[in-house]
């Protein structure tokens, strides 16, 4: 099974981008599933119903999210019934939504869970015995991915260590910035560990570069605000799974202009 899994979407543009490119690649490569992060697809920072809805029309079968996922207050309840946007699993049992999902493909299901990291983060739950109790939940499932959304190489490398052979996909969202270490570990989960972002690619994380360089040289606060004009680049990587045994069999990192 070929699973593409998209960093995070950054604003109207990142979701335009994803309707224009995703899916003739997906015909390209004979992509089976697709999952995004879409914690910053709604324009201004966050996500809601509408920029959820465009995702699922631009050829997405599941989105995850990450610290950004309650900016806005219009998608609680959407959290709620959704089956196919999941919030963070380490989050407070109070939190609105789920941090796992099962995707039911027939011939073999396949389970999400969704992290959030600490370090440099919020004060959650930590994420190494979040993740043994979410593995629990999705037991059921041949196919088990992770979507980590932390700020250090080093938590993510850690769990991913931690959960080698025990899931069939991690992969690291937050950071915006694709790395070049896309890998099978030795108990062949497959690894990368920040996918990037499908959004302005002239910019910093998304951001408009100018505003960024007014926030650090001045130390005073600023809005940031997403070049919509400016041309975007779609990142993720393709997760090659085998269906019997749960193993990443390849793991092909993508770039689209």
């Amino acid at each position: 099974m070929n699973i593409l899994v998209l960093g995070d979407v950054v604003s109207q543009c990142g979701c335009e981008k994803v309707r224009a490119a995703v899916p003739p690649f997906k015909r390209l490569k004979g992509i089976d599933l697709c999952l995004a992060n879409g914690e910053n697809s709604a324009k201004g920072n966050g996500i809601t119903p509408e920029s959820a809805a465009e995702l699922f029309s631009s050829g997405v079968d599941f989105i995850t999210t990450g610290n950004h996922a309650f900016r806005r207050a219009e998608m609680y309840d959407y959290f709620e019934e959704s089956d196919c946007v999941i919030r963070p699993y380490n989050y407070p049992p109070s939190a609105p939504g789920r941090g796992i999902g099962i995707i039911d493909m027939g011939k073999v299901r396949v389970g999400v869970i969704n992290l959030s990291g600490t370090m440099f983060m919020e004060n959650l739950e930590n994420p190494f015995y979040a993740a043994d109790r979410a593995l629990e939940e999705i037991e059921s499932c041949k196919i088990r991915l992770v979507d980590f959304h932390a700020e250090t190489t080093s938590e993510k490398l850690a769990l991913a260590y931690y959960l080698d052979g025990k899931v069939s996909a991690f992969f690291g969202t937050h950071t915006h910035v694709q790395t070049s270490d896309e890998r099978i570990l030795p108990k062949k989960t497959g690894y990368i560990t920040d996918l990037g972002m499908c959004g302005p690619h002239e910019s910093v994380l998304g951001v408009k570069k100018e505003i960024v360089i007014k926030k650090f040289r001045t130390n005073l606060p600023v809005r940031f605000d997403t070049d919509e004009d400016a041309p975007c680049l779609i990142h993720g990587c393709i997760f090659t799974i085998d269906e019997k045994s749960g193993e990443c069999l390849e793991v092909e990192r993508v770039e689209l202009e």
